[in-house]
This record gives structure tokens, sequence and C-alpha cells, in this order.
């Protein structure tokens, strides 16, 4: 909420509403009968505006499935994406989440789901809604720091709400051309530019932590019996531990999060080759939880992909 001195206090969404619908029949202007052709689109103009399009907007779109020797997916995604242009333009954003609960009679879905509803509401409160406010339009929103603090409470919902369970939790946040990732467990950020994808997000497994020390080799974590024991997750503890990471927006490229259960069954290869040959992002995320229930699907499998613009 925002008070005017000049005018009563109004709601930020009853703005955003009065933005949306436009002028009312008082203020509209009466067009006069050149200012619209309606004549039909001609294909190549068509083409052109689909072209225009790809280039100045993000889209995103994922998929789940439950694998093959599971009864229950404790995965949880989310979503939401948008961008404005005009005059008065809402700031581009995009939030995404992927969250991959454990605890067993249920309680890894209910932590999966409390996690990402809690990160999701806090953020929209915090930066979305503050970026929106008039009166904030100079203010600049530290993500970094929004990141770490919604993670928190996320970590104390989970505590309070799911019964002994935990979750891993991955956030992207795209604002003002600034893309934060937030980690806690061990779903995957990766980014992919020409082809070349770069693991963003670390794993807090044991399997992980025996790598770093040179204990074992990546390859032979894979299959280590510490693969999917966490020394981090939330819900756990006051001694959670999120990374938080940010970078520029990419121009062109892919933003993939995703469980476990799929990067733990397809090899980088398999992602890249999907990536080649499916460039929409729900039909590249299916073909995605195809291969990994191809390849034996023992575990919930979650994709969520982000395209970026070209421009």
């Amino acid at each position: 909420m925002t008070e005017n001195s000049s005018g009563p206090r109004t709601s930020l969404w009853q703005r955003v509403l009065t933005w949306l619908r436009g002028p009312t029949p008082a203020q509209a202007v009466e067009p006069g009968p050149d200012l619209a052709d309606t004549a039909p689109l001609t294909p190549e103009s068509l083409e052109q505006i689909a072209a225009v399009r790809m280039r100045e907007s993000l889209s995103a779109g994922s998929a789940q499935s439950a694998g093959l020797e599971r009864e229950t997916n404790e995965d949880t995604l989310f979503m939401m994406y948008g961008s404005s242009c005009g005059e008065e333009v809402v700031p581009d954003f995009g939030l995404f989440c992927v969250a991959d609960g454990a605890g067993g009679l249920g309680h890894g879905e209910l932590a999966s789901a409390i996690a990402v509803k809690t990160v999701v509401r806090n953020l929209m409160e915090e930066a979305l809604l503050t970026a929106l406010t008039q009166d904030n339009e100079n203010r600049k929103v530290q993500l970094d720091e929004l990141a770490r603090q919604a993670f928190a409470r996320a970590n104390d919902a989970v505590r309070e709400k799911a019964n002994g369970g935990v979750t891993t939790l991955t956030v992207a946040i795209l604002m003002n051309h600034q893309m934060t990732i937030g980690h806690v467990g061990d779903c995957r950020a990766y980014l992919v530019e020409n082809g070349v994808l770069k693991l963003l997000t670390r794993d807090h497994s044991y399997s992980q932590r025996l790598v770093e020390i040179g204990q074992i080799t990546p390859e032979e974590a894979l299959d280590h019996p510490k693969r999917n024991q966490l020394w981090n997750a939330v819900g756990q503890g006051s001694n959670m531990v999120v990374e938080v990471n940010s970078y520029p927006v990419p121009r062109g490229g892919y933003l993939l999060l995703c469980s476990d259960g799929l990067w733990g069954e397809i090899s980088m290869d398999e992602v890249r080759s999907v990536l080649d040959l499916h460039t929409e992002p729900n039909e590249a995320c299916e073909e995605l939880i195809r291969a990994a229930n191809a390849a034996g699907g023992p575990d919930n499998i979650s994709a969520l992909l982000v395209a970026f613009a070209s421009l």
C-alpha cells in the first residue's frame, strides 16, 4: 500500500488493474476512421511479428514425472514471468523454483510445497511488489539479500509445519537485467549458451564433499552410496547454508532447473541433444522427462526451462 499526500490511499493492485484495463470510456479518445487498418495480416507479416516476440521476451516451460519406481511425487515446481512495454513499464521479471522433498509419509511432499510457497510469497512481496510501487521507482532491489531472507523464512516454515520433512530448493529470480540463483541441496541450475552447459550450483551432498576433497571422482560420485545423502537442506535446522550468486541476464540461451531425478539419470550430452532438437521450452522439458524415465526413472523427475530473449 502507498499513500499520496495529494489524494486518498490506494491499493497497489488497484493501480495494476487500472493500468491493465486501460482508460475508462470517459477517458477514451473517440477513434477516427483512419486510425486502424483492418486488412488481414499477410503470412509475411505474421512471421515478422513472431520473430519480434521471440527476440524481445523470454519464455518458459516445465514438466514432471513421479518416475517409474515411486508412487508419489515429492517434487514441487513453480514458475511465473512477465514483461511489458509502453510509457508506464512494469519491470521484466521471472521467478522460477524447483524443490525435491524428503522425509517419507508425505512429509517430503509437504516440505517442498511449503518451501516453494514461502519463498514465492516473500519474493513477490519484497522484490516484485516493491519494484512495482511508484513511490519506490528509484529504489534498487537487493535480490541477493532478499533471496537469503526468503530461504530463511522457508526454513522456519518447513521446520514448523512439515513434521520432520526436509527439502532441497533452487530458485532463480530475474529482474532488472539481473539473474539471481538461490540454492540449498542438490537440485541443479544450468546455464546453456551456444550449446555449452555450465553448472551454476553446487550439490550439498556427502558424495560431492568427497569429490571436493579429492577422495572420489565426479564419475564415481554418480554411483556412490551417499549420493542422495545431504548435509544441507531446507528444514534441517538453524545451520542451513544458502548459496546465492548473481549474473547478468543472458541474451539468448537457456536456464535449466532440475531435480536429481533428471541430472542423475541422463548425461549432459543428452540434455544438449534435446535442446538442439526442441527449442520450445515445454516440448524440451517433456522430452527430458521421457529420456530420464527411459534411463530407468528411479526417482521423481522435474525440469524447468527458461528460454532467454535474444535482444
